[in-house]
């Protein structure tokens, strides 16, 4: 039964997010094009859990998150009425980002093998089926400004909220792949076995990937707002949705447990956590 909730919630937050994004929104035919991109969030989860059950498996689950990411900015893109310099930006650095986050999990969970978060839902088709439900809500509402952009009626000059976008989404982007990669590097090598990273960006922030998605999706926020008018003003929900669901729910609060639950008696990862912010990046004290 809570699951079944769980599905309906999903598509009821969904329909409402739908709702307010289509207010200026370009159409096709007689639904709004932002409409079309929610049903298309959905549907490609949808269709992607059917395999995924049938073979009892995770393994495509963060890479089907990334190709919704994908295919709802594409098609929104082709389809929107005459997309302007804002909405080609827009689009682009969706496709960079997806792209990227997308084979890096892809990469990450073929190393790693099985994700432990399903080994007790998978076997439940219900239970499974609000995983994916979820997902397709989550790139909507994560996707809300970008979308927004992309198809909106009334185009507006890039200009100053353009440009400022634009420079916090580098520099939240910048802040992301560098903390990858550091933590990726840290990790390939033997000699860290059973350790955990203070290196890096890792010595400014305890979890620096997490700010610098918080911040690129901030900066998509910030470059949306022209072209944000009556119920549209609701899609900077993306930016806050963003942060609480990395700061409260699933993103820094279970990697502190495990960590905590790892480490937690071992003096160097006490001073490392009393002595480095969990989020924001801050130079280390000397």
């Amino acid at each position: 039964m809570n699951a079944v909730l769980g599905i309906l919630a999903s598509l009821v937050v969904g329909a409402l997010v739908a709702a307010a994004g289509s207010s200026g929104s370009d159409d096709v035919g007689s639904l709004p094009l932002f409409a079309l991109g929610a049903i298309i969030a959905f549907a490609v989860n949808w269709i992607a859990f059917v395999p995924a059950f049938k073979a009892q498996t995770e393994k495509f689950y963060d890479l089907t998150g990334s190709l919704t990411y994908l295919t709802v900015v594409v098609l929104a893109f082709l389809l929107a009425d005459a997309p302007d310099t804002r909405a080609v930006i827009a689009a682009l650095l969706v496709i960079i980002w997806a792209g990227r986050l997308g084979t890096f999990l892809f990469r990450r969970v073929t190393k790693e093998g099985k994700d432990g978060r399903f080994d007790n839902i998978k076997t439940h088709p219900f239970r499974f089926l609000r995983a994916w439900s979820l997902q397709g809500l989550w790139v909507l509402v994560t996707l809300a400004c970008a979308l927004a952009v992309i198809t909106a009626s009334d185009r507006k000059d890039f200009g100053v909220w353009g440009i400022a976008g634009l420079i916090v989404w580098i520099v939240g982007f910048t802040i992301e792949v560098v903390a990858d990669q550091q933590k990726s590097a840290f990790r390939a090598d033997p000699a860290n076995n059973g350790r955990f990273i203070t290196t890096g960006i890792w010595a400014w922030s305890r979890h620096p990937n997490y700010f610098g998605e918080i911040l690129l999706w901030t900066g998509m926020a910030i470059l949306a707002v022209p072209v944000l008018s009556g119920w549209r003003w609701a899609m900077l929900i993306s930016p806050i949705f963003v942060y609480l669901l990395l700061t409260r729910i699933s993103g820094v609060p279970m990697l502190e447990y495990r960590a905590k639950k790892r480490w937690g008696d071992d003096p160097a990862f006490q001073e490392y956590t009393a002595s480095t912010p969990s989020l924001v990046l801050r130079p280390p004290r000397t």
